[in-house]
């Protein structure tokens, strides 16, 4: 009999602390291959530093961080380097370097981590600014683009190493609502068509809505995950009045009629 695969990302018993002031604790969840997965709460509850936990940036308080099954905390620096060249990472303000040019800025992870040709690598670059619509705009500056052609700039370049998991913090923030659900959008294409699996952090109902697969609710008066579940099947039949006090903030159309449809894509 055939042994059940384990998940591609797992957390089990996370607490997350800074010195003795904790964040959040026995935080546990899963994500399967594939899933568009949303950590989502209140303003200071604990999402980015969660995600700075997944992506070896912050060392736990207690619990483990599991990529298919192998715990990254406790691999050696090597391996945990190993691991870390399958993630890629979109910050919230996209962290692209102001003097280079975005063809720059997205080889600069090809010069640093890969043996491939200069003209490779420009073959690359190119490939992946046209999958976020921006093909052509090797030679631009950040500071010549809008806020929305930096994200999906910072998307390119965080898809430079062909990345198993992708990593966004607040990847709305800052941008008008067109901005933001074309960056949606992109998401859910690069999500289907490339069958990457998505963490995301955001507070955004339009995108939370639109996106997840699945969810975590991270709260920031019991510091502990209260919540897990696909948000249109959490809004339905959570019974906890933070949850659902979080998710019906506003009552807006795209809420409303995702919970018709029961379609977390739209």
């Amino acid at each position: 009999m055939l042994s059940k695969a384990p998940p591609h990302i797992e957390v089990r018993n996370l607490t997350m602390a800074y010195g003795d002031r904790i964040i959040q604790k026995d935080v546990n969840f899963t994500i399967d291959r594939g899933q568009v997965f949303v950590i989502m709460g209140g303003s200071g509850c604990g999402k980015s530093t969660l995600l700075r936990h997944m992506i070896g940036l912050n060392l736990p308080a207690q619990g483990e961080v599991l990529y298919s099954g192998e715990d990254f905390w406790s691999a050696s620096p090597t391996r945990q380097m190993n691991m870390i060249k399958l993630f890629g990472v979109l910050y919230q303000g996209g962290a692209l370097w102001s003097s280079m040019t975005l063809g720059e800025n997205i080889a600069l992870p090809l010069q640093q981590y890969t043996d491939l040709t200069e003209e490779t690598i420009r073959e690359i670059v190119s490939f992946k600014l046209s999958l976020v619509g921006l093909a052509g705009f090797e030679s631009y500056l950040p500071a010549e683009l809008s806020g929305g052609m930096q994200k999906r700039a910072g998307l390119a370049r965080a898809m430079a190493l062909d990345p198993e998991i992708l990593f966004f913090d607040e990847p709305s923030a800052g941008l008008d609502p067109i901005s933001a659900a074309h960056l949606d959008d992109l998401i859910l294409e690069l999500c289907d068509e490339l069958g990457t699996t998505v963490v995301v952090v955001t507070h955004e109902l339009a995108s939370i809505f639109k996106i997840a697969d699945n969810a975590i609710f991270l709260d920031a008066e019991s510091k502990t995950a209260i919540a897990q579940g696909n948000p249109n099947t959490l809004l339905a039949e959570s019974q906890d009045p933070r949850v659902q006090h979080f998710l019906r903030r506003g009552e807006t159309d795209v809420t409303l009629e995702t919970v018709k449809t029961g379609d977390p894509h739209g």
